[in-house]
Parts: structure tokens; C-alpha cells; sequence
């Protein structure tokens, strides 16, 4: 009976942790992520998309370790999947890499401070870089402009104008 009763734990623990580490994590009920509002279109035509998603190590042989943004995928908001993103501007390069996307509405799944994976919706403007800042570290420099924010608190990006 008392083996029973472990082995009945032991497998109830093993399901619920599995469960609650793969569904990712929505910024529900937060308005979608857009360009900076003090911009102007520079061109018409695509936008481009700058994800700051959670930083992850890299290495190469007996080089330092060095950190760059994960990688991370594009959907449209009917959950088709419309790219596969190598975050970063070059092999060696901290900064993430720019996208071009035609304008419009996107979903990003990625890794976020604090978080396995984050789903964000955001809106691509032509000419506008919408940038997401799931890294924890943005400091916007703009008060009383409306910024989305994290559940954790931390500013993700600005709101998208209508």
C-alpha cells in the first residue's frame, strides 16, 4: 500500500510539472506592441521588427562565452507561422537582428526575462521599427507615453497607435 502511494505521487508530480514548463506565456489583456508614437515613416512599404528576447550564452571552442538575444518565431494572428528569426545582427554581435515584414498585425512567441517562452502581439507599421523589449533592461525615456507592460512589472514596448 505504501509503495502504491508513492508511485501515485511520484507520477501526479511528474505531470504536473510538465504541464505548467511548455504552454507558453500570453501578455494577455495588454494592448499590442507598436512603433515609437514620436516617429515618422521613413519610407512606405515594410516595417521592421527588432525583438530584445532573453539573452542566452554562446560558445566556441575555448572562446569566451559570449551572450546574444534567442531566437524566436513570427505567426500571423491566425497562428500560421510566418518566420523563424536567428536573433542576431551578426555571429559575434549582442544585438538582435531587424526584420523586414509587410505592415500589419503579428504574433511573437520567445524566450522573456523570467519566462520559458512569451507570446506577444504586435502591430508592424510601414516605414516603423516596432521594437519588443522582453530582456528586462529598456528604459523608455518618454513619460506619460503609454507603454505596455510585462506582468513582472518591466516596460515591454509602446502601444500601438491606432
Amino acid at each position: 500500500m505504501k509503495k502504491m502511494l508513492i508511485i501515485m505521487a511520484a507520477t501526479a508530480a511528474l505531470a504536473l510539472s510538465g504541464c505548467a514548463t511548455t504552454r507558453p506565456r500570453t501578455l494577455s489583456g495588454v494592448a499590442p506592441v507598436g512603433p515609437n508614437p514620436g516617429n515618422v515613416a521613413l519610407t512606405a512599404g515594410n516595417g521592421q521588427l527588432e525583438v530584445f528576447s532573453a539573452l542566452s550564452g554562446r560558445t566556441e571552442g575555448n572562446n569566451p562565452t559570449w551572450l546574444q538575444h534567442s531566437d524566436y518565431n513570427i505567426y500571423t494572428t491566425r497562428g500560421r507561422r510566418v518566420k523563424h528569426v536567428m536573433n542576431a545582427a551578426g555571429y559575434y554581435s549582442t544585438l538582435p537582428r531587424l526584420v523586414k515584414l509587410p505592415a500589419g498585425e503579428y504574433i511573437v512567441k520567445a524566450r522573456a526575462k523570467g519566462a520559458l517562452w512569451t507570446t506577444v502581439s504586435v502591430v508592424i507599421k510601414p516605414g516603423e521599427i516596432t521594437r519588443v523589449h522582453l530582456d528586462g533592461k529598456w528604459e523608455p525615456n518618454a513619460p506619460g507615453a503609454e507603454i505596455v507592460m510585462a506582468p513582472e512589472g518591466y516596460p515591454v514596448g509602446w502601444r500601438a497607435g491606432k
